[in-house]
């Protein structure tokens, strides 16, 4: 009989460590915290944003300290789109949004990453409509053509906003775009505040989901608008013995990601924790611990 009883490769979000660390403060901390990769964010800030012009030496000598660390940067949070979406009015940015996924593919290509996260906004700082929407999913098949050149797999995340924010919606934009290189990358925490059972939600798109982030959040309701970041893992209302149980009964073993942020002091312990409790929901799921005690 097949063995379903995987342990999950675990990564850890770059922003969960202090931004002042070195890349090789990163990659060491993140060896010695217990995971298996680093993400690599690429965001909508000037900072992060240059790291797609890096030159070669740049990336290759990143990549030798993953190698020596023995921590890949095995996937890409590219979040730059928000700025320069896909759906965008201004032909201009629509123009900067090719760019920039060109350069994050080609920085995906030499620094070994495997996955691309991209940001599932048709636009974010400006009105939305029906060709918004249309022209997202025009910008989401150049990209997936770009991504199977390369061979660097998309995966569209599920988002903190309701023009994205379930896996059944992904799928009918998966619909849309028809590539084996363009996948989901569902956020559980996102899932769970827009009230949609996390459970379904991940048995419907198993096979097509690239990466998992792991994030808790509180709902939305009438009167509040949800907490969607800043929760340490087992603050909020996510239900990770559910998520694991699910896991297990669907045989997904695809990589993991702790998604959290480091907002003062307590960073490590808050990723101890997180550690602690996802370790806890793992044991009542009957699956391996993704970390060693």
């Amino acid at each position: 009989m097949y063995q379903t009883l995987q342990r999950h490769r675990v990564g850890l979000y770059e922003k969960a460590l202090p931004n002042a660390f070195s890349w090789e403060d990163k990659i060491r901390t993140t060896r010695e915290l217990g995971f298996d990769f680093l993400e690599i964010s690429v965001d909508e800030s000037d900072e992060r944003r240059s790291r797609l012009d890096w030159d070669d030496d740049t990336i290759y000598e990143l990549r030798r300290l993953c190698e020596l660390y023995q921590i890949p940067l095995q996937s890409m949070c590219l979040s730059a789109h928000r700025k320069f979406p896909f759906g965008s009015a201004d032909p201009q940015i629509r123009e900067q949004a090719v760019i920039h996924m060109e350069k994050a593919i080609s920085l995906a290509y030499k620094l070994g990453v495997r996955t691309i996260q991209l940001a599932g906004y048709d636009v974010y700082y400006e009105p939305a409509d029906k060709l918004t929407h249309q022209r997202f999913i025009e910008g989401m098949k150049q990209a997936a053509k770009m991504a199977e050149r390369a061979g660097v797999m998309l995966a569209v995340e599920i988002m903190d906003t309701d023009y994205l924010n379930s896996l059944s919606k992904f799928e009918i934009l998966n619909r849309e775009v028809n590539s084996p290189y363009f996948t989901a990358y569902p956020d559980v925490g996102n899932i769970s505040g827009w009230n949609y059972d996390i459970c379904t939600e991940l048995a419907l798109s198993v096979p097509h989901i690239t990466q998992i982030h792991l994030k808790d959040t509180f709902r939305v309701t009438p009167d509040y608008q949800g907490k969607f970041r800043d929760l340490v893992i087992g603050e909020g209302e996510v239900d990770f013995d559910a998520i694991f149980s699910t896991l297990k009964e669907t045989n997904c073993v695809v990589p993991l990601v702790i998604e959290m942020w480091a907002q003062d002091d307590n960073w490590k312990q808050n990723i101890l924790t997180a550690q602690v409790r996802l370790n806890q929901s793992c044991d009542k799921a009957g699956l391996p611990r993704l970390f060693v005690a």
